[in-house]
């Protein structure tokens, strides 16, 4: 069906990402303010348009590298099935629509959204290309979307709100260069000319540098929250922390598959009610 195939192109499958502009309604203790959480649900909306958008523009970019990647040559422009006339326009109406929905929640908010996809263009056009740069870009726009969402239900942004999704987002995006390698062995440059500087040696580095980081800012985070209580949640958080870890060892099973890990679902649902009950009780 051609309305599943657009569905792809806009990959709705990686909208989870932008559930980070929850992060600042859910940790400043307004999560059960109505009218904040509607605020919240619109910016993710236009969060999830501007994405899009984005997402569109980088596969029109890379169609012709795609082709040639064992997965991504499915996808609808690297196959053909959606022509790029019509990925342009379908990537405007995204981002007429997401900027739309942005302004109604402010300039401040407009302002970062413009600023989230200003940044995707440049990551799509040059910044992917350069080694080091690229994992940092995303994990950039990892932060841009968590603290959209502070500015949203203008609540103080918080700087563990920058650094834990950071770290987050660096650890996830140096483990899918990490899956590409293995996957592709020595035709990964052929999809992504970046990966020909990328080794398997300083991908596991970067990974365990990302994970300490990540591990140690939530660490200090729940140290010196407010609710000390936090620090409790410090082994479950580790359990989720560990157990994507070790999933970025399989090429096979981190490509998504790692999201239907039983272990891992029961840990992220344990430090989340934990968490909430420590903030909320």
């Amino acid at each position: 069906m051609k309305i599943m195939t657009y569905l792809k192109l806009v990959r709705v499958e990686q909208w989870y990402k932008n559930l980070v502009v929850f992060l600042a309604l859910f940790f400043s203790g307004n999560l059960f303010s109505v009218s904040l959480m509607y605020t919240s649900f619109v910016a993710f909306i236009a969060l999830c348009l501007v994405s899009s958008a984005g997402y569109i523009m980088n596969d029109i970019v890379d169609r012709k590298n795609d082709a040639l990647h064992p997965l991504k040559k499915n996808r609808p422009l690297a196959s053909g099935m959606i022509g790029v006339v019509e990925g342009v326009i379908l990537a405007i109406l995204l981002l007429i629509a997401g900027g739309g929905v942005g302004l109604k929640i402010g300039a401040d908010f407009f302002l970062i959204l413009s600023a989230l996809f200003i940044l995707t263009l440049m990551y799509t056009f040059l910044l992917k290309k350069i080694m080091f740069a690229d994992v940092l870009t995303i994990a950039t726009l990892f932060v841009l979307r968590a603290i959209s969402g502070a500015i949203a239900i203008n609540v103080r942004i918080s700087p563990w709100l920058v650094l834990c999704p950071f770290f987050l987002a660096l650890f996830l995006a140096v483990a899918k260069r990490q899956a590409d390698l293995l996957l592709l062995g020595k035709k990964a440059g052929q999809t992504r000319a970046v990966l020909e500087h990328y080794t398997l040696e300083i991908t596991r580095a970067l990974l365990i540098i990302s994970t300490t980081l990540l591990a140690l800012s939530y660490a200090l985070y729940s140290f010196l929250s407010e609710h000390g209580n936090l620090i409790y949640t410090l082994p479950l958080a580790l359990l989720v922390i560990f157990r994507v870890y070790y999933f970025t060892t399989l090429e096979e099973r981190f490509s998504g598959q790692w999201l239907k890990d039983k272990t891992l679902l029961i840990g992220i649902v344990l430090w989340v009610v934990g968490t909430a009950g420590i903030i909320y009780l």
